[in-house]
């Protein structure tokens, strides 16, 4: 059962609602908290990019959403890449080719970055997911580099990447971080799994997932485990003149940042902390930049829990999960289905399934289906307190989880057939 207090409007100028439109995912690296500090900055060019930016990504947002309704019609490729350079200009169409599939390195650091982030993300879906491209059926990668004066974003437009060079001052070259790239790219592949619905709570897991994938990736380039990643989003790109900080932390949301120019990073890391806001542009359509750091901290805190090569497991999870999720989904939902997938591919009782349970319930979202004394059974256990008498807790955990599978699968199939007939 889906509940309403995601619905609740913030006090002061944001609660002022305007028709709801249906968006897209866009504005990465300049959501409405980073956005507002940029364009009351004291520097006329930082207030005159960030204007800009603005001006470019309501244009490709519209474009975005034309494009999202053919979504069958790109050509297969099997995931070929094409670089073409805009030389600052905004149309597509005059861009120039700057480097194909087969083309060897160009002296533009720019291109070769976003060649190699758009194979690296391309490869990584193939060899870990057996995923054919964004669209699993081998859609053309195109990238277009140098896009607009200093563009501080980088976009996926439904059929293309587009990638800003920055203001040199906020942003650097958007090319420059391969998470943000593939957190990109992943908006595309939810649009042809879940297709997340792109406000409130389903727009926050929409955004989750790109950063969940995002993070993924770059970890798997460096063959990093879940202890050795750092679980940043952004770091490479934002703020070159600030050590230390990123646009968002997936391990401690809250605390990517902290400096007077953008003031403390807000996002939520539980539901006791879940910020609501109108569902319309300046509301950020419900709060989904900031409300993503709840489902964002409980895949990390599964991947955390599990240890090793956090896109082996959790990983796995959080796709067969996302393939098997609906476009309103809420948190409560999204996390009943990693439960679920957890036990299908784990085994009930595995302790890769009482990881998602341990993570979610740390983040204050319960999985549907689960009593609470599983939970407070959990807390002694799953995470390694329980002393003399962990093993025991184990197995009563295990059997307990067991028992729950049936009914959680039983649930889930009903509500499928409840949504069929609405």
């Amino acid at each position: 059962m889906r509940g309403r207090d995601d619905e609740r409007s913030a006090v002061g100028p944001l609660a002022q609602e305007v028709p709801h439109e249906q968006d897209s995912p866009d504005q990465l690296h300049h959501p409405p908290y980073i956005l507002d500090r940029l364009l009351d900055s004291e520097d006329r060019g930082v207030r005159q990019a960030a204007l800009d930016t603005l001006l470019v990504t309501a244009r490709l947002r519209g474009e975005r959403a034309v494009r999202a309704s053919f979504a069958g019609a790109a050509a297969p490729g099997n995931g070929r890449r094409t670089v073409f350079d805009c030389e600052q200009g905004e149309t597509l169409s005059d861009a120039v080719l700057a480097r194909p599939e087969d083309g060897q390195e160009v002296a533009d650091p720019s291109v070769n970055r976003a060649f190699d982030a758009l194979g690296l993300t391309r490869d990584f879906y193939k060899e870990v997911f057996q995923r054919n491209s964004v669209d699993g059926k081998g859609m053309r990668l195109d990238g277009y580099v140098h896009f607009g004066f200093q563009v501080n974003n980088a976009f996926w437009d439904g059929r293309q990447m587009l990638f800003g060079d920055g203001d040199g001052k906020r942003f650097k070259n958007l090319t420059g971080s391969l998470e943000v790239i593939a957190h990109e790219l992943t908006h595309g592949v939810t649009d042809h799994t879940a297709e997340f619905e792109y406000h409130k709570q389903s727009g926050a897991l929409n955004e989750s997932m790109s950063d969940v994938f995002g993070s993924l990736v770059k970890q798997w380039s460096l063959k990093q485990t879940a202890e050795e990643a750092d679980w940043l989003i952004g770091a490479d790109v934002w703020t070159p003149g600030v050590d230390g900080d990123a646009l968002r932390s997936m391990k401690e949301p809250g605390h990517a940042f902290d400096n007077p120019r953008f003031g403390k990073d807000p996002q939520p890391d539980r539901m006791g902390r879940f910020i609501h806001l109108p569902d319309t542009k300046q509301g950020d359509f419900g709060g989904v930049h900031f409300n993503s750091g709840i489902p964002n901290r409980a895949f990390f805190l599964t991947a955390a829990h599990i240890g090793g090569f956090a896109w082996e497991a959790a990983g796995t999870i959080w796709y067969e999960s996302l393939k098997a999720s609906s476009s309103q989904d809420q948190f409560q939902d999204f996390a009943g289905t990693t439960f679920r997938k957890a036990g299908e591919l784990f085994g009930a009782g595995s302790h890769e399934q009482s990881a998602v349970l341990s993570a979610w319930q740390e983040v204050e979202v319960p999985v549907p289906g689960v009593p609470a004394g599983v939970a407070r059974l959990r807390s002694l256990t799953v995470d390694g307190h329980g002393g003399a008498g962990r093993e025991d807790g184990m197995t009563a955990l295990a059997r307990q989880i067991g028992a729950l599978n049936d009914k959680i699968t039983e649930l889930a199939k009903e509500m499928a057939a409840f949504r069929g007939t609405r």
